[in-house]
């Protein structure tokens, strides 16, 4: 009977180990890079797990599908200066060095934002808001502290994130009221002056709606006319099954380019869920409340709703690849759907499938059809 047990096991073994290599194999066979080589480069976000390589199998999408990685959240001011001049280098450092090992395009995310950043950046000994002078020289450090200490490794930032409302207007954030919409410039200023040769750029979210596109071309033509260097305009990818249309983004896209800039399809993800508010950007600090019937698809995706999933995804690689003149990257914000932000915004405890790998590492079935669509 033991002999039995043992040769019962060591056959389930044998046919799980061959399951996941043909898991694998058939994973390696789709190389998105590969793909797109000479088109843009595609890349991913990446979370704490996989920069420090606990997540093996992760390490070996990273490695065999994208030529480019993000820094998810290890670069943003929060973490990197907690307390005013106590820099913590550890996480970033790491994510550099597995970018070098691997030789991806590292991309820096990000200097200045007005969410994530440390309190103290705004606040005087007093516990009110420090002058416009003190806080410049606070950006300054910050952004040329950190930029310096990657000069020549990373090859590009997104120096400013999300600054601009989806009416063109500025912002209200600490770094605009107590600067004024001068801070822009100086950001942009501070890392250039850091390392000349980096490509720096500004990001920000429903970058296809008319309004916001107006206020950012009349901030980037600012930074032009006043010899200000910006090489780049992210336009993150947070989409829907029916938002917005691929002709309205395709819009975006055309004018974006003539203002002489890259553009980057930035922290792309298709959503499957249902949005509980009006919105349909990405406004961080907007969190609604859980109810069962936000979370349609916690155990599982039904195949008519992974159909529209896989035409919304085909849809826009179509037109990634009919603009690969314009595109310089486009990086999906999560390597599977299990590291998406998705599941955790705007309501908390979801299950959502928005990117090209599902929970088990597998590319889903539509990967290939993109991966062909790329050959033609």
């Amino acid at each position: 009977m033991y002999r039995l047990k043992t040769v019962l096991i060591l056959v389930y073994t044998l046919l799980f180990i061959a399951n996941e290599s043909q898991a694998q194999k058939g994973s390696k066979d789709l190389s998105l890079k590969e793909a797109f080589a000479g088109r843009f480069d595609i890349g991913a976000a990446i979370n704490l797990k996989q920069i420090y390589g606990r997540d093996e199998k992760a390490t070996a999408l990273i490695a065999s599908q994208f030529n480019s990685i993000t820094a998810e959240n290890c670069m943003k001011a929060m973490y990197l200066q907690p307390n005013e001049g106590e820099f913590n280098f550890r996480d970033a450092d790491r994510f550099v060095e597995l970018g070098e090992k691997y030789g991806l395009r590292l991309i820096g995310h990000t200097l200045i934002w007005h969410s994530q950043a440390p309190h103290w950046f705004f606040i005087g000994k007093d516990f009110k808001d420090v002058s416009r002078e003190v806080l410049i020289e606070r950006m300054r450090k910050h952004v040329q502290t950190v930029v310096s200490r990657y000069k020549g490794r990373i090859k590009g930032w997104d120096v400013v994130n999300e600054a601009i409302l989806d009416n063109g207007d500025w912002r209200q954030s600490k770094f605009y009221k107590i600067i004024g919409e001068d801070f822009m410039e100086l950001a942009f200023q501070f890392a250039h002056e850091a390392d000349p040769n980096a490509e720096l750029y500004y990001n920000d979210f429903s970058m296809f709606q008319k309004g916001k596109r107006e206020g950012v071309m009349r901030m980037v033509r600012n930074l032009q006319e006043k010899g200000i260097k910006i090489h780049g305009i992210g336009m993150q990818g947070h989409l829907g099954l029916d938002y917005p249309s691929v002709a309205t983004f395709e819009e975006s896209i055309l004018a974006y380019s003539k203002l002489g800039v890259k553009v980057m399809v930035t922290e792309l993800d298709i959503s499957v869920l249902p949005m509980p508010g009006p919105s349909h950007g990405a406004e961080i600090s907007t969190i609604y409340k859980y109810d069962k019937t936000l979370n349609p698809y916690a155990e599982g995706l039904p195949a008519e709703v992974e159909s529209k999933l896989a035409s919304r995804y085909k849809e826009f690689f179509a037109l990634f690849l009919k603009h690969h003149d314009k595109i310089d990257r486009v990086t999906l914000w999560g390597v599977r759907d299990a590291d998406s932000w998705k599941n955790n915004w705007p309501v908390r405890g979801r299950t959502d499938y928005p990117l090209l790998f599902d929970r088990n590492y597998q590319a889903k079935p539509f990967v290939k059809d993109i991966v062909e669509m790329a050959k033609e």
